[in-house]
């Protein structure tokens, strides 16, 4: 993943328009890379990458603690209001490669708003989505990022309400990546503490997987 002495994470975030793509990227980076705001239309119209500093105290292997980086890319949404899903999809899939070329994608963060009920229609489409960009083995490299979790709190629904009232259909969801989920609470993300807690759960996805990462160039070769 780098040096023996320091771990890099490779995400990528994908997500229907004002789902907080941009603003989670942000907060797992611990910057502003992103461009983040409400707006009437997709504000992301090309992927970008923002890398972290060395982040320490997360994680340590064999007696040792290792850095940690993250590189997370960023990603116009889809559906999109300006862009065809062919262009969405062709975009990403270009920066995938392009970007992680070398390393592998370890995890897709699937963004999805907690305050929002999640559609038949929109699960959907947000599957097919990435199963074209992944590919067969999309879940065992996916996991559901629940954005605006205060918004539900503040509602009455902490963790375990909030799954034990949700839909068939996002609980489908959540059972098909198997249950590799996070909520993200967007008043408290910029909390390195908040942040933490985040990459460790991440890590612990990636843990699952025995650390492999998707490997992208071969998969781009199938795909063209």
């Amino acid at each position: 993943m780098a040096n023996s002495n320091e771990m890099t994470i490779n995400l990528v975030v994908l997500g229907r328009t004002q789902t907080g793509k941009s603003a989670a990227g942000n907060s797992l980076l611990g910057s502003s890379d992103f461009e983040s705001h409400c707006s009437p239309s997709s504000v992301t119209t090309c992927c970008s990458l923002g890398r972290s500093c060395r982040i320490l105290g997360i994680i340590r292997r064999n007696g040792c603690e290792l850095a940690l980086r993250v590189q997370v890319l960023d990603t116009p949404s889809y559906p999109h209001s300006s862009l065809s899903k062919e262009q969405v999809r062709d975009t990403v899939r270009s920066a995938l490669a392009h970007h992680f070329r070398e390393e592998g994608l370890h995890l897709a963060l699937l963004v999805l708003r907690a305050d929002l009920p999640l559609c038949p229609d929109e699960s959907d489409h947000a599957i097919q989505f990435i199963q074209e960009l992944l590919g067969p083995t999309w879940k065992d490299f996916t996991a559901v990022l629940l954005t605006h979790a205060d918004k539900a709190e503040e509602a009455g629904f902490g963790e375990e309400a909030y799954l034990h009232s949700a839909s068939s259909t996002l609980l489908s969801l959540l059972t098909s990546v198997q249950n590799k989920y996070i909520f993200l609470d967007n008043q408290k993300s910029i909390i390195k503490e908040e942040r933490d807690i985040v990459l460790r759960k991440l890590l612990n996805f990636i843990r699952q997987n025995k650390y492999q990462a998707l490997p992208l160039l071969k998969h781009s070769k199938e795909l063209n």
